[in-house]
């Protein structure tokens, strides 16, 4: 684990690393039958294969449309045919919590003079209506969708517009993210990464290698100065 350098911004991914992507399901553990967590599970990982897949097919659809898919896939897997609890799992989803760790972290940086970003998968109005209920608006400077690049991450046209939105320069950039193969495509980029690793994950067996693994984001200031 190393410090970085020349920090000037802090960009952060959004769903995993700032909002916490299993509240939902959580909310409405009782309902669901004992199956809260793997249908959680299950609709993560195939709302992130879509839009790997979706960005080789070249068949863009927004994170919206995404998410709703996976919901539908891991559903369909739990057998839950009700139209009702697929409402309100869309519904909560615009209204994830924050990490306990993230305001904190943010009031931080912002106080010592580094700017702040989300960059995410997530469309617009997704990630503002996730931004306002969190209580974390007044801590990001810019929120930054990857519908304006048209792909989703790992692409390098993603965090490029983070470099294009903040006139900041790609080795003056710290991001981080809780999802080891998106660290691991910002490092490749050539950003400063910090891997937040909240799920323990094992490394990746990928180019670009963080700088730092982190368990909490109470740890980034520390390393950024």
């Amino acid at each position: 684990m190393a410090e970085f350098t020349n920090i000037s911004a802090c960009v952060f991914d959004a769903y995993g690393t700032l909002f916490d992507i299993h509240a939902p399901t959580a909310r409405i553990a009782e309902e669901l039958g004992g199956v809260a967590q793997p249908l959680s599970d299950l609709w993560r990982l195939k709302q992130l294969q879509y839009t790997w897949l979706r960005s080789l097919m070249g068949t863009h659809a927004d994170f919206w449309r995404v998410t709703g898919d996976g919901l539908d896939y891991a559903l369909e897997v739990h057998g839950i045919d009700n139209p009702g609890i697929r409402a309100r799992l869309m519904e909560l989803y615009e209204k994830l919590d924050a990490y306990p760790d993230a305001a904190a972290t943010l009031e931080r940086l912002k106080s010592e003079g580094h700017e702040t970003a989300i960059l995410s998968n997530g469309a617009p109005k997704m990630l503002g209506a996730a931004v306002r209920n969190s209580g974390l608006e007044p801590l990001i400077g810019h929120t930054i969708s990857i519908e304006d690049a048209g792909i989703y991450k790992p692409s390098p046209k993603v965090y490029q517009l983070v470099v294009d939105t903040l006139g900041v320069k790609s080795e003056n950039i710290c991001f981080v993210s809780a999802n080891a193969w998106d660290a691991a495509g910002a490092a490749s980029f050539g950003f400063q990464v910090a891997h937040l690793n909240r799920f323990s994950q094992p490394r990746e067996r990928l180019p670009g290698k963080p700088k730092a693994v982190i368990a909490s984001l109470s740890e980034l200031p520390a390393l950024i100065g």
